[in-house]
């Protein structure tokens, strides 16, 4: 953690700036919180006013305080905040918390105001947090810089999971809800507009409090996505796992976010595709933060994904199997052995297969948990355990049940997680840290989270060799010149001398050349003008296909550099092209996203790429394997490996392909800004892949 951001987590004095005797006003609960919750600290109440607040000496101003504060909260508003900041930038205050809005969320006149101010904060050395945020708490040492009303409403408890959230509501509500699941936080931040210190910065900070075991964020942008996958990596390294919750999925929830933190809200699918990379897992809200934090803290990292269901009821044993199935949780071929111990420990009428059906039996033998899972925690195909209890009650000894499965667990170190909907059954398992959940649905999508999570944090990118910069004028570089695009073959010779496999073509500048390039790429052919003013060629009827005579190119030369000449287009020549056929036309692309520098995309290809969409994105660096993964989460995955008696395609050769076209937008060293390869034509596994079409846009034109 950084001095500056400690001054702020674990600060040895603490100025409120408008502080108030009211403890339910914005300015007195930071002070009724830090000397509630065991802040020992000095706390500097700043009133020109009164005399004391809350018990505390109240000061006139800043500059009368006998020390110069770690950390300064402003809770003033409008033109006195801007004021105070400053007072604090040059009293020496080395963190300001701004509570007040009406800054960059505000529109552009606030946002230049936002941005001087925190200019002349860090040119003074001060961080600053906000402004229009609701606050930092840490309740490791009682350092409250905050005024939410849930510290009052869900009273605290120190605890091993941070919560950093741009939105001061997200936060507390993250907050209240594990608190409501009996789990202790520690860290509870809000960057509000993020003038200076970001989500990034304060997940920094707390992945490296060695107590916290678990991240939350909440972000509507990523602000600093280096610093942000440097934490991610830390993270890893100390086996800390990171659950965020990015909101501005849409276009109107981008719209929202921008008008909220006066940010612009990152592209999606980048995010998704950030967050994988870096081993983060990504939720939908507060809610499913909370719902798997239990497990999270567990310690649980399962080896893999195969389950076993547990119930007291045949129907469930069912049920567990169809939702198994759709969380991608196979159920867990036990062995022989197994099944003949469980059976020995089972009446005759119950199941010992998984699902196992312990049946009714149960009530009559309360034992039966305690005897069967024993017998099934030894068989190696078992990584996750469920048990589903649909009803039980008087007769039931509930207590022994959950005695045996905290057993089982403390034994074993396997996950196992329990589904009851009655609170009194419920009640024994979760006395005794089971996670306990309503429902099957909720219980086996916590698993499959942690399962994949676990698989995902244990991924690794090698990186690839630091590409060095072409020489200027070799086929490796981008050729010169000033316009947007490059042409055609420009683009296609670019993408071959980077060791893309590109289809046999010919420039010509002639209608003889054409009907010489005819012969030599042979019948049929293509026959395109080749124009960087004209990038898209199919919407002026400049591409022609199946062109089976010489004569035939020839003409259609004539007629596309006549074309050309009317759209006032240059006349960089005529393309003919061999027509290669493949099994299935993919598409991919690459360019240089504002926020996370060079993104990569591959999906399913051809005409109706735009109109329906079917992509998987990758940032760099990735290998093959990365790429094949990617592939399997299209909707066209099903035809990678053949369908209808057709053969597999040749999804190594296209992963080739993807790899090849990321590393040139790297090696572009931001001279590139998109790489769009539409079609690759892919064969069958063996046959290879080839591209036929590329358009490549310089950066900056």
């Amino acid at each position: 953690m950084s001095d500056l951001l400690e001054s702020a987590l674990n600060p040895k004095s603490v100025a409120v700036i408008g502080a108030s005797e009211n403890i339910h006003k914005i300015g007195g609960r930071p002070i009724h919180y830090m000397q509630k919750f065991g802040f020992a600290g000095r706390i500097y109440p700043i009133n020109p006013q009164r005399e004391e607040v809350q018990g505390l000496k109240s000061y006139a101003s800043l500059a009368a305080l006998p020390e110069a504060p770690d950390l300064a909260l402003v809770i003033v508003g409008g033109e006195k905040a801007v004021t105070a900041v400053d007072e604090c930038a040059a009293r020496g205050v080395k963190s300001a918390v701004v509570i007040a809005s009406g800054f960059g969320e505000a529109g552009e006149e606030g946002r230049e105001v936002q941005r001087a101010m925190a200019r002349r904060a860090r040119a003074a050395g001060m961080r600053l947090y906000g402004p229009n945020t609701q606050g930092l708490a840490n309740f490791g040492n009682g350092a409250i810089a905050g005024f939410s009303t849930m510290f009052v409403e869900v009273p605290p408890a120190d605890g091993p999971i941070g919560v950093v959230s741009q939105s001061g509501g997200m936060s507390a509500m993250a907050y209240g809800l594990l608190r409501g699941r009996g789990l202790g936080v520690r860290h509870v931040h809000a960057t509000g507009n993020e003038a200076d210190v970001t989500v990034s910065d304060m997940a920094w900070a707390v992945a490296h409090d060695p107590d916290v075991k678990l991240l939350l964020l909440y972000l509507e942008t990523i602000a600093d996505p280096e610093l942000l996958a440097r934490t991610a990596a830390h993270a890893r390294e100390r086996d800390l796992p990171i659950v965020a919750v990015k909101a501005g999925r849409s276009a109107s929830g981008q719209k929202a976010a921008s008008s909220h933190t006066g940010s612009l809200a990152n592209e999606d699918r980048a995010v998704d595709a950030f967050f994988r990379h870096h081993g983060i897992w990504r939720v939908r809200d507060p809610h499913a933060q909370a719902l798997a934090a239990e497990a999270y803290l567990k310690g649980w990292r399962p080896e893999g994904r195969r389950l076993v269901v547990i119930s007291n009821s045949g129907a469930s044993c069912v049920m567990g199997a169809d939702a198994s199935e759709e969380f991608g949780l196979p159920l867990a071929e036990l062995s022989a052995s197994t099944r003949e111990n469980v059976a020995s420990r089972l009446p005759g009428f119950a199941t010992a297969t998984n699902p196992i059906d312990i049946t009714a039996a149960l009530l009559s033998n309360s034992g039966l948990f305690g005897d069967v899972l024993p017998a099934v925690a030894a068989d190696p195909a078992a990584d996750l355990f469920f048990i589903n209890i649909p009803v039980a009650g008087a007769g039931y000894d509930v207590e022994a049940f959950a005695n045996d499965t905290a057993r089982f667990e403390a034994a074993t170190g396997k996950p196992v997680v329990v589904a009851a909907w009655q609170a009194s059954v419920a009640a024994p398992f979760k006395a005794r840290g089971i996670p306990t959940f309503g429902n099957e649905t909720e219980a086996l999508g916590v698993l499959a989270q942690l399962a994949s999570h676990t698989a995902l944090m244990r991924e690794s990118h090698a990186p690839w060799p630091e590409a060095l910069a072409p020489a200027p004028g070799s086929a490796s570089a981008l050729p010169q010149g000033t316009g947007r695009f490059l042409n055609e073959a420009q683009s296609l010779a670019l993408l071959a001398a980077h060791g893309v496999p590109v289809v046999a073509h010919r420039l010509c500048r002639s209608a003889a050349e054409a009907r010489d390039a005819w012969g030599a790429v042979g019948a049929p052919a293509v026959v395109k003008a080749c124009s960087a003013d004209v990038p898209h060629k199919s919407e002026h009827g400049l591409v022609a296909l199946r062109i089976g005579s010489a004569d035939a190119a020839a003409a259609l030369f004539d007629a596309q550099w006549a074309k050309l000449a009317a759209l006032g287009a240059a006349q960089e020549g005529v393309l003919v092209a061999a027509m290669h056929k493949g099994r299935h036309e993919f598409m991919v692309g690459a360019r240089l996203d504002p926020v996370f520098g060079p993104v990569v995309v591959v999906g399913d290809g051809g005409t109706y790429v735009e109109a329906l969409p079917d992509v998987a994105v990758l940032l760099p660096p990735f290998d093959t394997a990365e790429v094949k993964k990617a592939l399997d989460t299209l909707r066209i995955a099903p035809l990678l490996g053949g369908v209808r008696g057709e053969p597999p395609l040749d999804v190594e050769a296209l992963a080739a392909v993807v790899v090849a076209v990321g590393r040139l937008i790297v090696a572009g060293a931001g001279s590139i800004a998109s790489i769009d390869v539409n079609p690759v034509m892919v064969g069958a596994a063996g046959e290879g892949a080839m591209v036929v079409d590329a358009l490549v846009e310089r950066a900056g034109s």
